[in-house]
């Protein structure tokens, strides 16, 4: 196809989308609605994400140090667990810290500090905080900790406690929600391309059958497949990208009121924020959407026309 061809395609097609008139209006809404969806998928996906990885930051597993053993023990055994690579950050925090901790959370408990003053020394323990990069992963971290031999001093055990199953119910159901929070996104991205596909070739298939009587004088004439495809696929293109156009327009009035709303909600996500910051990467999604859609539903609905 020469670059003469390649023009008359081109001006054929923006002439089908100008003259489709209320046609061409029609699908640019429906392609707005089904690009709205999309992106409403992506805010959500990254909200979701930040919501788990929150939960995740909150997640731990504390290992407790007996009264009497040495700081440098407790060192070895951090520097032993932070060579896991399941491991992504251990905290270590001393008898003296935790006693000093626990006197500033009640402070206004002169009680508690009563019968802390009463016991004439410090009973909290030195312990290690462990976060796994992976809720899944805290099994295998706890197994570490019960039978590393790098966990006893002089032949005895400096490991108090480890308070894994306290923690492991909520672990075990975060792991879970992770995981189905991930399949049930996937789902429903593809049961929304599915349905935008469908819509698409729905409204420019009835453009196409408006047009049934210019095809077929083109197939007599002996037009080849891909000159008569050509202009329906870039009208369907051009409704996409002014459909992605209109999304990305509506979205910053949009991220921004909503954003200001229920950043607070979200626990400090903000939509907004977002948006400016991976415009880029939203940009491309909604605009290669719009693209494949347009395009992909032409070939498919011009199909049925062309007996191919």
């Amino acid at each position: 196809m020469n670059w003469m061809i390649i023009k008359r395609v081109l001006m054929s097609g923006s002439k089908n989308f100008v003259r489709g008139g209320a046609v061409s209006a029609a699908t640019v809404i429906i392609m707005t609605v089904t690009l709205s969806i999309i992106g409403s998928l992506i805010f959500l996906s990254a909200l979701l994400t930040f919501t788990l990885t929150t939960i995740k930051n909150k997640v731990d597993v504390s290992a407790y140090f007996v009264t009497s053993a040495a700081e440098s023990d407790i060192l070895a055994v951090k520097s032993q667990l932070e060579k896991l690579p399941q491991v992504e950050q251990v905290v270590y925090t001393s008898a003296e810290a935790a006693l000093a901790a626990f006197r500033d959370r009640h402070a206004s408990d002169q009680l508690t500090l009563q019968a802390l003053q009463a016991l004439g020394g410090n009973p909290l323990d030195a312990s290690l905080e462990i976060r796994a990069k992976d809720p899944s992963e805290y099994a295998s971290v706890v197994s570490f900790l019960e039978s590393s031999p790098t966990l006893s001093s002089g032949g005895v055990s400096i490991i108090d406690r480890v308070n894994y199953a306290q923690n492991k119910e909520v672990i075990d159901r975060l792991s879970l929600a992770i995981q189905a929070t991930r399949e049930i996104g996937f789902a429903v991205v593809l049961i929304f391309a599915i349905a935008s596909i469908l819509i698409a070739f729905a409204t420019i298939r009835l453009a196409i059958y408006i047009a049934k009587d210019e095809i077929a004088v083109m197939r007599l004439v002996g037009a080849s497949n891909a000159y008569v495809q050509g202009p329906f696929i870039v009208t369907g293109v051009i409704t996409g990208v002014v459909a992605a156009t209109l999304v990305l327009l509506i979205l910053w009035p949009v991220t921004w009121y909503v954003g200001a709303k229920t950043t607070a909600w979200f626990g400090g996500f903000s939509l907004a924020a977002y948006y400016g910051g991976h415009f880029p990467l939203v940009f491309s999604i909604i605009m290669l959407s719009s693209i494949v859609l347009g395009g992909v539903a032409s070939v498919l609905a011009i199909r049925k026309y062309l007996n191919v």
